[in-house]
């Protein structure tokens, strides 16, 4: 009885197979056939090898959320030169609120030479380069991204003595300001506090040693983060007076970065310059020096690295193979039917038509006559 059972299991499964097998000795293989086949594996073979390297690449997410967080400080990174002596200038922060935050609370001002060794020259014209691609393909921000290079790239150091005596003075180091909208300004004078605000001793400077040319080496905001390159770092300006006034314009967004190297919270940031030259008496305003108006953005982005998973590469490669064979199957099979039409039309044009025999009653008879038995 049990091996009653199984057998007619057995039969019934093999009611149910999708796949029935065809013997071999029933099965005609041809030229065109096996041409179409070789095609189609090579074509299979080429689109898998290219399924894999999009299987083994990541791309970025982008998500938008509006910022909560309006409590913490806000980190400015700082290194800017100028073609001024350390004593001349002035850097701090005031914001909206009224905040001033002096440059002694973490900045550094350093004699330097304003004019850059060949050394120097080739890094700033590299970062130089690397911005102005930035700004021409945007997706290479990704490729930074996934990438997590160590940036900023630190200016290297001299290679040659100095002969002359420091020209101008590097400001560089750190501050931390309120999360709202300020301004970051050098200018002539160190900066003493003010029950209205804040002002700057630029009354012991001359004027004929006002030289505002500067360059910006790093400015970021939030924590240093690798593989960000800010858009105004190798940023390098020349004043054409020696009463001339830089503006930038900086948008802050804040930015949280999950990579599969690193997951960090910082700031990114868009800019607008502007600079003119300070002339009361043609309208033109103002006070010499390099001002730098920060506000923050209420939306935060969330950049996310993101991965094929992989039951998904294996539903599109089984899409590849099975469309591929369907698709040569049927190319082949309507392929094969309409030269055996052609050729079908050709050989019937071959022969020639049999001449009919004519009937008494005026029909035609266009059948071959019958072959009469001679023997009985």
């Amino acid at each position: 009885m049990r091996r009653l059972n199984r057998k007619k299991t057995l039969n019934l499964v093999k009611e149910l197979d999708a796949f029935p097998k065809v013997p071999e000795s029933y099965v005609e293989t041809s030229a065109s056939g096996g041409t179409v086949s070789l095609i189609a594996f090579t074509t299979m073979a080429l689109l898998t090898i290219m399924e894999f390297s999009v299987y083994q690449d990541t791309w970025m997410k982008y998500e938008y959320e509006v910022d909560k967080d309006f409590s913490s400080k806000l980190r400015i990174n700082i290194d800017i030169t100028v073609a001024m002596k350390c004593q001349y200038i002035g850097a701090d922060v005031l914001d909206l609120a009224e905040t001033m935050v002096a440059s002694a609370d973490g900045l550094v001002y350093e004699p330097v030479m304003f004019d850059l060794s060949p050394q120097q020259k080739e890094w700033q014209r590299m970062l130089q380069l690397i911005q102005s691609r930035l700004q021409e393909e945007h997706s290479l921000q990704d490729v930074l991204f996934k990438s997590a290079i160590k940036s900023p790239i630190p200016l290297p150091s001299r290679e040659d003595d100095l002969s002359q005596p420091p020209n101008a003075c590097r400001i560089h180091g750190h501050l931390y300001v309120n999360k709202v909208a300020g301004n970051f300004h050098i200018t002539v004078g160190k900066a003493i506090p003010h029950p209205r605000g804040h002002a700057h001793l630029a009354a012991l400077v001359n004027h004929d040693s006002y030289n505002f040319s500067h360059r910006i080496d790093h400015l970021s905001f939030g924590e240093l983060v690798p593989g960000i390159i800010n858009p105004l770092d190798g940023t390098e300006k020349i004043a054409i007076d020696y009463n001339q006034m830089f503006q930038y314009f900086i948008t802050v967004v804040p930015t949280k970065l999950h990579t599969y190297k690193i997951s960090a919270d910082t700031h990114q940031f868009s800019v607008t310059e502007r600079e003119r030259v300070i002339n009361h008496a043609a309208g033109s305003h103002g006070f010499s020096g390099i001002f730098m108006k920060y506000d923050l953005s209420s939306l935060m982005v969330t950049v996310t690295e993101e991965h094929m998973p992989f039951w998904q590469f294996f539903v599109r490669l089984c899409g590849i193979i099975g469309g591929i064979f369907s698709t040569t199957g049927m190319l082949h099979g309507i392929g094969k039917f309409i030269v055996e039409i052609i050729c079908c039309r050709f050989r019937l044009g071959s022969y020639k038509p049999i001449n009919s025999v004519p009937f008494e009653d005026g029909h035609t008879d266009n059948h071959l006559p019958l072959l009469e038995n001679s023997t009985h």
